[in-house]
């Protein structure tokens, strides 16, 4: 080893121990609680593993944001605290630093977004927080933050990347360890990295053999792009359902922390979430928040995984509920999805004859099984398609075997249990296909997102203007921050290149779906 490979090595040390430190010494039990380590007997019967749930959902703000907003403030000098902090947030970290800064004596200033919905305000505000609402999404409200802190000498307090921050949401760790000595592996969820740097770096130098594993939402899984380009980089878009994680770039400080420290990086679907929120529900009676129940969703499939590749379970196994601040309008949308992320159920497309008798003979196919679904319109053609749902045992080999009975039934049959289209929109919209479109409108297919406010649906149809023909269109409020619509166009040749520019310029997010074979086969 090489004199400067010593002296790297030394700075790491240092560094470790100076976290170590920090996180040992938080001052921040005058506010924070000590949180439960609550088995579950029910889930560690089913994987064969010893499952245990960290409790951030009782603290005060029912989340664990506290911790690192408290130990942060605790760090300022007299001078910033007499001019107050700052931060942009929608979520659980304007409600963590509101009550942290009224307990210490701090004027805190938190900037939201207009479309805040008005419980997160009230709450913001009910915490000591002085609230401004400006722009309609986040990253004008965090312009606005920047502004302000400079122009009225504000501290402003980053969510994540603060080095007082993150030793803040390792105490989370120390409980844990105290709580569950021989534990095995530890599920962390991340967003902007955090809770998971604060905690690795704590478990891996008193417990070097606790494996750590982060969980990230599919759809915004920032920190397995930044592991795969080697440093942090821009997600071009986030899913909003777990909006709890929903970061499109991880810190600098967390990801130096979390490459060194975390030993694997598991990603879930929307559905494995929902289904999570499910059985903490029915384990706690607590409903988590789509990110406070990130872990738990990480930790079943690791189970999963674990017994697909033959190893033996009876591990101790910890995950992080994070939080459970939910949105109780988004309730309907969990309950319509978590049998999907549990493997009970299959969305299939089935062709049937066009003639009586035809329903009754599917349904002696399907056998004893429950049909949860059945969407079907007349349309005058020698066969239906029709849009089905069936209630399976919770294996994704079962759905298999149903599929090729169907098909040894002579059915022909397409599964769209993991087409995210089919189960946001088309189920919805099974009426037949028209007659005039496709042969005479040529239709193009469009998803959207936008920020979810009173007029916001109101909005999006004059941003798109009376230029082109509407031959589609599918909306529903899951009481999520963003609403999410399905619609098509008649779009010709010629238009096209002006359709598209017309697309780019309004701000939304979109995505082209017309060769989706779930639009395909039902309204094409």
């Amino acid at each position: 080893m090489n004199d400067q490979q010593s002296q790297a090595l030394l700075a790491q040390q240092n560094q470790q121990l100076d976290y170590l430190r920090r996180i040992l010494l938080a001052p921040i039990y005058d506010v924070v609680v000590e949180t439960e380590l609550t088995p579950l007997t029910k889930l560690s019967s089913r994987l064969n593993n010893q499952i245990y749930l960290k409790r951030e959902d009782q603290q005060p703000v029912h989340s664990f944001k506290l911790r690192g907003a408290y130990n942060k403030l605790s760090s300022l000098t007299e001078e910033q605290c007499i001019h107050g902090v700052i931060a942009a947030s929608a979520g659980n970290h304007a409600q963590g630093l509101a009550l942290a800064a009224s307990k210490l004596g701090i004027k805190a200033t938190i900037v939201m977004p207009k479309t805040t919905p008005d419980i997160k305000v009230d709450n913001v505000r009910r915490f000591g927080g002085e609230v401004r609402l400006v722009g309609n999404s986040f990253n004008e409200a965090q312009a606005a933050s920047i502004e302000f802190a400079e122009a009225e000498s504000k501290t402003l307090i980053h969510p994540f990347d603060d080095v007082e921050v993150i030793a803040g949401q390792g105490t989370v760790a120390k409980e844990l360890l105290q709580q569950l000595p021989n534990a095995d592996v530890v599920f962390v969820p991340v967003g902007g990295g955090g809770l998971l740097a604060g905690m690795a770096v704590y478990l891996k130098q008193l417990s070097p053999n606790i494996k750590v594993i982060g969980v990230e939402a599919q759809d915004s899984a920032c920190l397995k792009a930044a592991l795969d380009a080697g440093e942090p980089v821009d997600l071009e878009q986030v899913g909003l359902f777990a909006d709890g994680v929903a970061v499109k770039r991880i810190g600098e400080h967390t990801f130096d922390l979390i490459k060194r420290y975390c030993d694997q990086v598991i990603t879930v679907t929307t559905d494995e979430i929902c289904a999570s929120i499910k059985d903490i529900f029915e384990q706690t009676r607590v409903i988590a928040e789509p990110a406070g129940a990130l872990s738990l969703a990480g930790l079943q499939k690791y189970c999963l995984q674990q017994e697909a590749n033959g190893e033996p379970g009876g591990q101790s196994l910890a995950a992080v509920l994070s939080g459970a601040n939910m949105n109780f309008h988004s309730l309907r949308y969990v309950s319509e999805r978590c049998e999907l992320g549990e493997k009970k159920e299959a969305v299939l497309a089935v062709t049937i004859p066009e003639e009586k008798g035809s329903f009754k003979r599917f349904c002696q196919a399907i056998g004893n099984r429950a049909i949860t679904e059945f969407n079907y319109r007349y349309s005058g053609k020698p066969s239906a398609d029709i849009f089905v749902g069936v209630r399976l045992g919770g294996s994704v080999q079962e759905r298999q075997q149903l599929m090729q009975s169907l098909v040894s039934a002579n059915y022909q049959v397409r599964d769209f249990t993991d087409n995210e289209l089919a189960k946001l929109h088309i189920r919805y919209m099974i009426g037949g296909k028209s007659a005039e479109v496709g042969s005479k409108k040529p239709e193009r297919l469009f998803s959207f997102e936008f920020p979810e406010h009173p007029g916001a649906l109101e909005k999006f149809l004059a941003a798109m203007g009376e230029l082109w023909n509407i031959t589609l269109f599918h909306y529903r409020n899951h009481g999520a921050a963003f609403g999410q619509v399905l619609a098509g166009f008649e779009i010709s040749p010629k238009k096209e290149q002006e359709f598209f520019q017309h697309l780019d310029a309004l701000g939304y997010q979109w995505q082209e779906e017309t060769d989706n074979l779930a639009y395909q086969t039902f309204l094409n």
